[in-house]
């Protein structure tokens, strides 16, 4: 067998073996039933549902029933988030649920949100400059403090039964007043399950 006849037959096997191993990625709809999902992880599906469960409750119960009262442009209310808890076994970025509803929240009209306020700093940091600027020289059109804070909680809970797991976790919200009273709280639960293979989790 030549040499050249070998370097093709090398060449092949070399390319067969790496397409054996390469993926064929697709997309589809996040909002969909298509989405993977599994019982240790919070998935996007996960999110979806607690997020649009808690704005269709504060729309329906706060915002649309007149209760809302706000200081901002145009009398719309003045929102900050607060500290949201992953009481969880996972590391989770709690932003997937608050970025939902605020937007969701921010389309209604009747709600602003306060990117300089926040626990853990300013989500944006030059903004918030420029409110201590607007504020030092009396210019200044927004309320200093927030009308209402938006917190809450993730709680997880895992049971085994025989081959069977199970996760539930649970979205806790509260909104208050800037006197610190709670004008709405809601609560989101959801539960997988899962058929445990006999070696791992």
């Amino acid at each position: 067998m030549n040499r050249t006849l070998v370097s093709v037959l090398l060449a092949a096997a070399v390319a067969v073996l790496l397409g054996g191993c390469s993926t064929q990625a697709t997309y589809v709809d996040p909002a969909g039933t298509r989405t993977l999902s599994n019982v240790g992880e919070i998935n996007v599906q996960d999110w979806n549902m607690a997020s649009e469960a808690m704005v269709n409750s504060l729309i329906a119960k706060h915002i649309n029933s007149g209760n809302l009262k706000g200081s901002g442009p145009e009398g719309r209310a003045v929102m900050a988030i607060s500290r949201i808890v992953n009481n969880t076994s996972i590391q989770i970025d709690t932003d997937m649920l608050v970025k939902k509803i605020r937007v969701s929240l921010l389309g209604t009209g009747k709600v602003v949100a306060d990117i300089t306020a926040g626990l853990g700093g300013p989500e944006d940091p030059l903004a918030a400059e420029a409110k201590r600027e607007q504020q030092f020289l009396g210019t200044q059109k927004v309320a200093a403090r927030p009308d209402y804070t938006l917190s809450g909680k993730i709680i997880e809970n895992r049971t085994r039964q025989g081959n069977r797991t199970e996760s539930t976790y649970v979205f806790q919200m509260a909104l208050a007043t800037r006197d610190g009273l709670a004008v709405w709280e809601e609560e989101k639960t959801i539960t997988k399950q899962a058929r445990r293979s006999a070696v791992g989790w």
